[in-house]
């Protein structure tokens, strides 16, 4: 997936082949209405074939335009541009989707320096969420209900089942990801991959993390800014939402404040209190309002009326056919 990644990619391209170790792949990368020169990129590199989406789908949307071009194969790997990966890491990572009972496999991600950067994660809580706003980093051995993020460094030093993980690359059973199906695209960056490993697990799948295949990350590969800090937060409460109804999505949303409370010196934090109640303030940030699951909070609901809420299904419908038709032309090229 990328978005204006022409910088990154190159990193990552050049990284595959050995992180593969000998696997037969297919490169697909697709990019979601970039402004820079990612044609020029790719132009050179007859595996990689260039899907272009023709819009900005979002993340879940640029993968879902991915996976229906894919055809058959034994896993998927989502990756995003700004990685570069280690020798043998997809190697290790397909290997572990595939065995039995898992459904996806995680790496451990790493800086420059070769520290592990914590990315595993806990399913969100009310909790977890008042852990993490008044604790942060600090007291990393605090128990497991205060914190959706796991801190405690010896997690990172031993495979097994998780909960999710950052979003940056997640190698999938394609047997689990026809199952699965389609990734959320209202969320349209963030929290898409907490829904889709939770709907993994919720199958019968795990998702598996596997220390050994480890993957530098830059980070920033989707751009960075007060309007992404803000988007983040409104979109946890929209996935809270989506599982938990309206009484226990309003008490999230409270415990998600408290955060940005804690952080309001800071302009996205800012940001986010003001997208997390008032309906002018999600209409400032990036993607397209979600549908509203039964039984959710006010959070999304204010808006328009029946007719005009159809009226945005249909106009997002039509985007998303467009798009489709567009990929499958650059596809068959």
């Amino acid at each position: 997936m990328t978005y204006n990644s022409a910088t990154d990619l190159p990193g990552l391209l050049d990284s595959l082949p050995r992180a593969v170790s000998g696997l037969r792949v297919r490169v697909l990368v697709v990019d979601n209405d970039s402004a820079d020169d990612i044609g020029s990129i790719v132009d050179g590199r007859s595996d990689v074939t260039l899907i272009r989406a023709g819009a900005n789908l979002g993340y879940a949307g640029g993968i879902n335009a991915g996976r229906r071009l894919l055809g058959p194969t034994r896993t998927v790997a989502i990756l995003n541009p700004d990685l570069r990966l280690a020798p043998d890491s997809l190697a290790r990572l397909v290997s572990a989707a595939c065995r039995p009972g898992a459904g996806a496999a995680v790496p451990r991600f790493t800086d420059e320096a070769g520290t592990t950067f914590p990315s595993l994660r806990r399913e969100p809580s009310v909790t977890r969420v008042l852990g993490d706003a008044l604790l942060g980093a600090h007291w990393s051995g605090r128990p497991g209900w205060l914190s959706e993020m796991v801190w405690d460094p010896r997690c990172y030093e031993r495979p097994g089942p998780v909960d999710w993980a950052t979003g940056a690359v997640l190698v999938l059973d394609a047997e689990a990801d026809a199952a699965v199906g389609d990734w959320y695209e209202e969320f349209f960056l963030y929290s898409e991959e907490t829904d889709y490993c939770r709907r993994l697990r919720t199958a019968g799948w795990t998702v598996q993390y596997v220390p050994d295949a480890r993957v530098f990350h830059e980070g920033g590969g989707s751009g960075t800014g007060p309007a992404l800090t803000a988007l983040n937060e409104v979109n946890r409460v929209r996935y809270y939402d989506r599982y938990h109804g309206r009484l226990a999505g309003g008490a999230f949303r409270v415990a998600v404040t408290v955060g940005q409370l804690a952080r309001i010196q800071r302009p996205g934090n800012r940001m986010a209190l003001r997208a997390l109640w008032s309906s002018r303030g999600r209409d400032e940030l990036p993607g397209r309002p979600p549908a509203v699951p039964a039984g959710a909070s006010a959070l999304g609901q204010e808006a328009l009326g029946q007719e005009a809420l159809q009226q945005e299904a249909a106009q997002q419908q039509a985007q998303q056919q467009q798009a489709q038709q567009q990929a499958r032309r650059e596809f068959a090229r």
